[in-house]
């Protein structure tokens, strides 16, 4: 069974267990070029229903459409908020038009269910029209955005979730190595002692204030164009419909949105998406910074740091018998860097906007999802897979404390700068040990005074090393 549709480019045949119709054919036979459709962010797609309810609320108080027509579009659109209808959005993500190929792949799918609730068939769109009523009062460019930011606000959830996660395995790890003794470094050259779980609590402290900025950029993301259709005049629209539509949208998501106070100038601003894009790029710049640290302490394990000790997931080589890497860390510096490259792209598309409109918003789309997508599902095996596991060697640490020149900077208070740094060198040229040029040697400590200097407390002890 088939129906014939037409628009002014023609007429197609359409299998009849479709619900989107001919200009959803005519994007995705134009766009191959991700491969990867709508329907694989099942929050946009939510999100169009979302907005489509919106607007069909809007327009039956105002009485721009029939009641029981809007009626019908409203249930069509809990369909779609209901995900039953994932598999009929099927156009590409990245796609010319400014996105009126998913803007009309929502439209026609909800007609069409409104159709059927109301005894008629697919395609009849005398009854209800995927343009004239569906997007009565709408065009892309205030459907789309609008979608978008409601969509990312979902998304982000679920993403300051995994980095809170991460947060809090960093924050256990710290209270599990509190007194685990160690070497803090600087140029990769030894420090001054530090605790191990004063390093992982720094970690933690750091993801930490990720999820603040990315509350702030989520924030921007509240400011909506809904109402203003193509460029900001609001031409088409029922009078007073941007504000019933938006306080409609708000009481159903849940999320208080924010009608825009200049709808021109909202229609071809992208600075929203900047913003959270740098975000992105600034928590996968930490996140590199972090498991490199992790790949450092855990180089060897006999020829390395081998401070700490990873889950061992895979052998690591197809030539060195027994080897294993450290393959989550690394994995995570991929992801990292993929959106750190994506963060280049949402700001060239933003920069490319042309006049009253961003036609490139479907590309900064496909950036911004990718990258939460997989930031998230690289954050989740950091903790799972990796941190969570990690044990620390806390004999073999303790040993490079005290085997360290470093530590000569706790006994500056005692016996000077000038001193302390001919000892460091005399240390470094014979290969000897502090304790044995200062105790054992030149006898400018008991050892009852070295016990006590350097004992954990006394060398965590920021005040003792001045």
């Amino acid at each position: 069974m088939s129906r014939t549709e037409q628009d002014f480019l023609g007429q197609r045949e359409i299998a009849d267990d479709i619900y989107y119709g001919v200009q959803t054919i005519r994007g995705k036979e134009n766009f191959h070029i991700t491969g990867i459709s709508m329907n694989q962010e099942p929050y946009f797609v939510k999100a169009l229903g979302y907005v489509k309810k919106a607007a069909a609320m809007a327009n039956r108080d105002l009485g721009a459409i029939d009641a029981r027509v809007a009626d019908a579009i409203i249930l069509g659109c809990d369909r779609v908020i209901a995900g039953e209808m994932m598999d009929q959005f099927v156009t590409d993500f990245i796609q010319g038009g400014a996105g009126t190929s998913t803007n009309m792949n929502a439209n026609e799918v909800i007609a069409n269910l409104a159709l059927e609730s109301l005894g008629f068939g697919k395609g009849d769109y005398q009854h209800v029209s995927p343009n004239d009523h569906v997007n009565y009062g709408q065009s892309t460019n205030d459907t789309y955005p609008t979608a978008f930011r409601l969509a990312l606000i979902l998304r982000l959830e679920s993403y300051m979730t995994a980095l809170r996660q991460l947060q809090e395995a960093f924050f256990s790890k710290g209270r599990e190595f509190d007194r685990v003794l160690k070497m803090g470094r600087t140029h990769l050259q030894d420090a001054v002692p530090m605790s191990l779980g004063a390093e992982f609590r720094g970690w933690g402290t750091t993801i930490g204030e990720e999820v603040d900025r990315i509350s702030e950029a989520r924030a921007l993301l509240r400011e909506i164009n809904l109402g203003a259709t193509a460029i900001g005049t609001s031409v088409t629209a029922a009078v007073g419909y941007p504000k019933v539509a938006v306080r409609h949208l708000s009481a159903l998501t849940g999320v208080d949105f924010i009608l825009a106070g200049d709808l021109v100038e909202a229609t071809s601003d992208t600075g929203a998406y900047v913003q959270l894009s740098g975000v992105l790029k600034r928590t996968a710049s930490k996140l590199t910074k972090i498991c490199n640290d992790i790949r450092l302490l855990a180089s060897g394990p006999r020829a390395g740091f081998n401070e700490i000790n990873l889950p061992q997931l895979q052998p690591g080589s197809s030539i060195m018998p027994g080897k294993v890497n450290p393959v989550i860390p690394e994995v995570v510096n991929q992801t990292s860097f993929l959106v750190i490259g994506l963060d280049t792209t949402v700001t060239l598309a933003a920069s490319a906007g042309q006049l009253q409109l961003n036609v490139m918003e479907p590309v900064i789309s496909f950036a911004l999802f990718f990258s939460i997508r997989t930031m998230e599902r690289a954050v989740n095996s950091l903790r799972e897979n990796c941190v969570v596991g990690i044990t620390a060697n806390e004999e073999h640490t303790r040993n490079m404390v005290l085997n360290s020149l470093g530590i000569v900077t706790v006994l500056k208070p005692l016996l000077g700068y000038k001193q302390c740094a001919e000892i460091a060198r005399e240390g470094y040229k014979s290969g000897k040990s502090l304790h044995q040029i200062v105790v054992v040697e030149r006898k400018l400590l008991t050892q009852e005074k070295w016990d006590e200097m350097f004992s954990f407390e006394r060398l965590i002890n920021p005040d003792l090393i001045g």
